[in-house]
């Protein structure tokens, strides 16, 4: 595991706008920086970064965070790899903890392989660049399928030397060990003399979704019908042929912009339409498509078109993967070129503008791909049909969404004139099947007493809105809250827009030492007791902690109230705030709405407000006013939900003169507060 003094050291030395700035076009903003937001198309610019703050938001997708956030967003990295890069990007040595033997072997182990990979590419690519060999064979059957130059360096491709030993007696001389020659399948032991696995051949490096090379695929270039055209890396530590798309690594950010990934069979359909320029495709590698695979898509987008040849038995074997793509939730289209026609081919001959234009208006759904590919087969007869028809269905019923279904359902009455009463029934018999067979297969697999997690969260006592997510009101306030009731909708959000202030103010100004006004009761000289306003000096933080602890209020959005707590844990452990420093340790939850909160006020310098000669004023003039008003106005908020449930508790049948009385004095002291916001309060 990587030490915390390196995460330390990389969180204190990284700058945002650097590490944005290599993926993003950044323009200057007064103190800030803006830009088009890399996950969505948008001809004005919403993404934000602020030095200052250390953070980015994008207003269009509600994206933000720190450096690493937008490495594990954009790049699609872990938390491990996003450091990894920033550590080589600021030349931080990377400093490992202290691991057991068996995890320092294996971590060693797989790092060993990943490096003797990372070698291999290079070796490949400088023979096929740099040498007579490689020139004569290995580009000039690149040249050929019309790859340029910049191609070949997208997507590293190299050439292996026709002798039986090239690669493996560099990488010897060069220190390598042969056991992780071995181990990635690079070389094949022989007792007497190791030999390469690759050799005389062209060589396409299969990369991970963050750049690391996983195995190779290899293409003969003879006519030795004894040898395989295509030969990938074996199974190994770090390669998982089931697990691993071709392209990924180019794509994903194309993918991710374009919410769609078309996915094809090899390699140069990949690189040809690259070269074409259309960068979010990816292939499964000549492999039947796996879940794994199509999972892996889904970190990008849920959409996915297939694109197929004009060969019609490829096509029959090629649609059961579309299954497999409804059953993980995703939206599938297909996509057929003419006959001969394949993607390489296709796209090898065909101009961007008419490409993106065949591919858009010849992608169809597959309801309606299947219909016409067995539509065919079946002609005029009916039991052929009814196969189709069946078939057809039995792709819907693997589809989650019960709305997707129903439409499907209808369109599939359409296409094949057949009731819809007697589909729907079809496809109720099928998913009550995979119900039956699923539950059966729970009950064998579930341990005797096992205590399941109870999936309806009002069994809980909880009515209304999901428990985990509270950004939003729910329909119902947080019931077992002290001093909370139900209430509208619209109140709870009146509720977490002020708990959200107090949360902004803790995090802009809380370290900051402001005058407070604090009202005290003294006797004067003639003896009554009167109030007496003091200016004291507070911390921000402590202010609004003891205010609140003052009133017994506890923040009822479970988000804010983890946050809150943690902020004056805090500030009470640390004499200084750093920003970058918090942010590093919070779970990705209040990471995320910390980083909402802090950037909500760049939208002024979005709007380019002070271009205009319009100054809005800043929350630093009056941050004490900012706390006090922000406390008072939650007082009476509170107070007025104290007289609602007062009011609903007076019943004529009783004597409500205590209520009445308490109404009384409660509405005084909401005078009191409207007195002193110096505005007319309102129940909202």
């Amino acid at each position: 595991m990587i030490s915390k003094a390196t995460i330390d050291t990389v969180f204190e030395t990284a700058r945002v706008e650097e590490v944005i700035g290599d993926f993003v076009q950044l323009k200057r903003a007064g103190s800030n920086f803006k830009g088009l937001s890399p996950f969505s198309d948008e001809r004005s610019p919403s993404f934000m970064v602020s030095p200052a703050k250390g953070i980015w938001k994008d207003f269009s997708s509600g994206k933000g965070g720190n450096a690493v956030a937008f490495l594990m967003e954009h790049s699609h990295f872990t938390y491990p790899e996003a450091i990894r890069y920033l550590a080589k990007k600021y030349n931080i040595e990377i400093e490992e903890t202290e691991q057991t033997d068996a995890e320092k072997a294996n971590m060693d182990a797989r790092e060993s392989m990943y490096l003797v990979s990372e070698f291999a590419k290079d070796y490949f690519h400088k023979t096929l660049l740099n040498t007579e060999e490689g020139k004569a064979i290995g580009l000039s059957y690149f040249k050929e399928r019309g790859f340029t130059l910049d191609t070949i360096e997208k997507f590293s491709l190299g050439y292996s030397p026709e002798a039986w030993d090239a690669l493996t007696k560099e990488a010897l001389g060069k220190g390598y060990k042969l056991e992780f020659l071995e181990s990635t399948g690079l070389t094949i032991p022989r007792e007497d003399r190791p030999f390469d696995r690759f050799k005389g051949r062209v060589m396409f490096p299969i990369q991970s979704m963050s750049g690391r090379i996983l195995g190779f695929g290899g293409r003969i270039l003879t006519n030795d019908k004894k040898a395989a055209k295509y030969l990938n890396s074996p199974e190994s530590e770090i390669y998982h042929k089931s697990k691993v798309l071709y392209g990924i690594f180019q794509a994903k950010q194309s993918i991710a912009k374009l919410n769609n990934c078309f996915l094809v069979e090899g390699y140069t359909d990949v690189i040809q339409f690259n070269q074409a320029g259309i960068e979010n495709v990816v292939a499964s590698s000549g492999t039947a498509l796996t879940p794994d695979q199509i999972r892996l898509i889904n970190r990008l987008t849920r959409n996915i078109t297939v694109l197929f040849d004009g060969d019609a038995a490829g096509l029959r074997a090629s649609v059961r993967g579309i299954d497999l793509i409804l059953e993980e939730g995703m939206n599938v289209k297909v996509c057929t070129f003419p006959d001969g026609e394949d993607p390489d081919s296709f796209a090898k001959k065909t101009p961007h503008d008419e490409l993106v234009a065949y591919l858009e208006n010849n992608a169809k759904d597959f309801i309606q791909f299947k219909a016409s590919l067995l539509m065919d087969e079946a002609k005029n007869d009916p039991i052929k049909k009814a196969d189709l028809i069946r078939d057809m269905v039995g792709s819907i019923s693997k589809i989650p969404d019960r709305i997707q279904r129903e439409v499907y359902i209808q369109e599939c009455s359409r296409i094949m004139d057949i009731s819809e009463q007697v589909l729907i029934s079809t496809l109720a018999q099928l998913i009550q099947k995979d119900a039956t067979e699923v539950a059966k297969k729970q009950k064998q697999e579930q341990k005797p007493f096992e205590v399941l997690r109870n999936p309806n969260p009002k069994s809980a006592g909880y009515s209304g809105g999901d428990p985990e997510d509270p950004r939003f009101g729910p329909p119902e306030d947080y019931p077992g809250e002290p001093g909370y009731a139900s209430e509208p909708t619209e109140r709870v959000d009146v509720l977490y827009r002020l708990e959200r202030k107090i949360i902004e103010i803790l995090l802009l100004y809380g370290n900051k030492t402001e005058e407070f006004e604090d009202v005290l009761m003294k006797t004067n000289d003639e003896g009554e007791i009167v109030n007496v306003s003091e200016m004291k000096s507070y911390k921000v933080f402590q202010r609004i902690y003891l205010s609140l602890q003052e009133d017994e209020v506890e923040l009822a959005n479970p988000l804010f109230r983890g946050i809150f707590n943690d902020l004056i844990n805090y500030y009470l452990q640390n004499d200084s705030f750093s920003l970058e420093q918090y942010l590093m340790r919070l779970p990705a939850e209040y990471a995320q709405e910390v980083t909402d909160i802090l950037m909500e006020d760049e939208r002024l310098v979005m709007h380019n407000w002070e271009g205009q000669n319009i100054f809005p004023k800043t929350k630093q003039d009056t941050i004490s006013q900012n706390v006090s008003e922000t406390i008072l106005t939650l007082r009476w908020y509170l107070v007025g939900r104290i007289i609602e449930e007062l009011k609903n508790s007076i019943s004529p049948d009783q004597d409500n003169m205590e209520s009445m009385m308490m109404i009384k004095d409660y509405n005084e002291l909401t005078r009191a507060f409207s007195k002193k916001l110096g505005r007319v309060m309102s129940r909202f």
